[in-house]
């Protein structure tokens, strides 16, 4: 009997063991998953609330998004006009409160609607770090302003009174625009275009060779080198005046020629009766040109009525060389003429040519100096034009396409597309498509809904197999090296729906060239309803990203029965 109680004893212990063993593992599990539990909580909590819930028609609303988190997360908020029906007329600067090792982030919203009715915001979209979170969606009711006509009384609709517009400041920067290009016209006229007056130097270039060293003889006269006894200098001057007359009437070489090849060439002229000189000419100008030699290089000083004498000589020698010329034949003077025109030509040819390099100058100048201001894309896209900028910067358009309705803002209305399908098809389906652009372009939107005729209404329609009928889409239209990737998808309204994108060659319009491109399939389905959204853009276009992102965050979807 003992025995049989010290083995129960025994039992109980190791039953005791077992069961401390498996209240101890409980705790551990009930400790982590509570400890598991507070870090999720305590990662981040998001709270939305309005100042009011019932406003006047017109009157404004504060929403308000409180967002606790700690220090190392990204808070994206929602931007745009993603509060429809009602209206975003401000968007607050994000307040930052701190509280230990959490902050506080409080974001604002001014709100209104200018219709009366029952309203409902829209739940709205926060990405904390790489977590999406939704707000909860508010009920806000706008009411008329109600008039007491027995304390106010009515009046008649008074005239119109013409009211004087405001003036702006357009003028003055089309009158500084006026006066730079004013200043710089003037500039290039001033000193390139005007005929300016010749100066001494130029006058005495233009007249003929005879007037020339007739006028630098007279010079000569004038000149101090005979009072001062600088005979070198006198000489070089006289012997210069010659050599040039003889350089441009009879030969072209006599500036750099010795005293010896030059006679030795005016004799052989003389003999070829190409010059009547005489050969006492050519004699007394071998005789002063050899003179002069002996007073430049071997300072020899002749005396200075000598000089003079030499002077009166080659006087002399130019209007006998002038009268030994033939006159010059009529295809003489028209070469002349012709020589004359060139010039004029080649004179206007540079005049342009430089004008233009200055305005481009101006130009560059222009666009550099903006671009450091303002950047060199803005001014690039401001100034030349670029389509995406044109996109984003215009006036977007809100509107609902299809049966049931796709609610989406986009920057151009869609377009309702003719849809041909085959006989065989129209009986298992009809679809509704609304479009911008189109795959041949470099950026595009396409919103279509089919509905399935003989599909169960009970079952949804699978959106993998939809995918993929939307990438033979892609494919049949030409698109080559298509990546795809998935992603659940949900609306601002709380629709759900498959997101296919990625990267795909695109053909280009016209061409046998392609660019790169990407694109995003947002499909969703309601039993026998397929709505898709579809957009293609330019990878290599900074602005088509903010575009695309900024149709993706308006897409709201209703049901059927909705």
């Amino acid at each position: 009997m003992r025995q049989i109680t010290l083995h129960n004893i025994e039992l109980n212990k190791q039953e005791l063991a077992v069961g401390r063993s498996k209240i101890t593992r409980m705790r551990a599990v009930i400790a982590f998953s509570f400890f598991f539990l507070c870090s999720l909580l305590s990662f981040s909590q998001v709270t939305s609330a309005i100042d009011s819930t019932s406003i006047k028609i017109g009157e404004q609303i504060t929403y308000h998004i409180q967002v606790e988190t700690d220090t190392t997360s990204l808070v994206v908020f929602p931007e745009g006009q993603s509060f429809s029906p009602l209206e975003m007329i401000e968007s607050y600067a994000v307040d930052t409160l701190k509280n230990k090792d959490k902050y506080n982030l409080v974001k604002k919203y001014g709100l209104t609607q200018f219709d009366s009715g029952s309203y409902t915001i829209p739940r709205q979209k926060i990405i904390i770090g790489t977590k999406t979170f939704f707000t909860d969606s508010l009920k806000v009711e706008v009411n008329n302003v109600v008039i007491d006509t027995t304390k106010q009384g009515l009046y008649d609709i008074k005239p119109i009174i013409e009211v004087e517009k405001s003036a702006s400041n357009w003028w003055k920067y089309l009158l500084i625009t006026l006066l730079i290009i004013s200043a710089v016209g003037f500039l290039l006229y001033w000193f390139i275009w005007r005929k300016k007056p010749l100066s001494e130097e130029e006058k005495i270039a233009l007249l003929p060779p005879y007037d020339r060293a007739k006028l630098a003889l007279k010079n000569l006269d004038e000149s101090p080198y005979l009072e001062q006894e600088n005979l070198k200098d006198y000489y070089s001057e006289l012997t210069f005046i010659i050599r040039k007359y003889l350089d441009e009437k009879v030969y072209d070489r006599a500036l750099e020629s010795t005293t010896d090849e030059l006679i030795k060439r005016l004799n052989i002229l003389k003999e070829g009766n190409q010059v009547d000189l005489s050969k006492e000419d050519i004699k007394n100008l071998e005789s002063i040109l050899k003179r002069a030699d002996l007073v430049k290089f071997a300072k020899s000083a002749p005396d200075i009525e000598l000089a003079k004498i030499d002077r009166t000589t080659i006087d002399i020698e130019i209007d006998h060389v002038k009268e030994a010329l033939p006159e010059p034949t009529e295809e003489e003077k028209l070469l002349d003429e012709k020589y004359r025109e060139e010039q004029a030509r080649k004179k206007k040819r540079n005049k342009i040519i430089l004008t233009v390099v200055i305005a481009v100058f101006l130009m560059i100048a222009t666009f550099v100096g903006f671009s450091l201001k303002y950047g060199f894309s803005y001014v690039k896209d401001t100034i030349i034009g670029h389509d995406s900028i044109e996109l984003l910067e215009g006036d977007w358009v809100t509107s609902a396409y299809g049966v049931p309705p796709i609610n989406i803002t986009t920057p151009k209305v869609l377009k309702r597309n003719t849809v041909e399908l085959p006989e065989e098809a129209q009986a298992q389906m009809s679809v509704t498509s609304f479009s911008y652009g189109s795959l041949l372009n470099f950026f595009s939107v396409d919103v279509s809904t089919i509905i399935l005729k003989q599909a169960n209404p009970e079952e949804d329609i699978d959106l993998e197999q939809a995918q993929n009928g939307a990438i033979k889409q892609l494919e049949q239209a030409g698109v080559t090296d298509i990546s795809v990737l998935n992603d659940k998808f949900t609306t601002p309204n709380g629709a759900e729906g498959l997101k296919t994108h990625g990267t795909a060659s695109f053909p280009i319009l016209n061409s046998d060239e392609f660019y790169e491109g990407q694109y995003v399939i947002l499909q969703f389905s309601s039993k026998n309803i397929l709505q898709r959204i579809s957009i293609v853009w330019n990878k290599t276009d900074e602005y088509a990203d903010k575009i695309v992102e900024r149709i993706l965050n308006s897409v709201e979807l209703k049901k059927a029965e909705e």
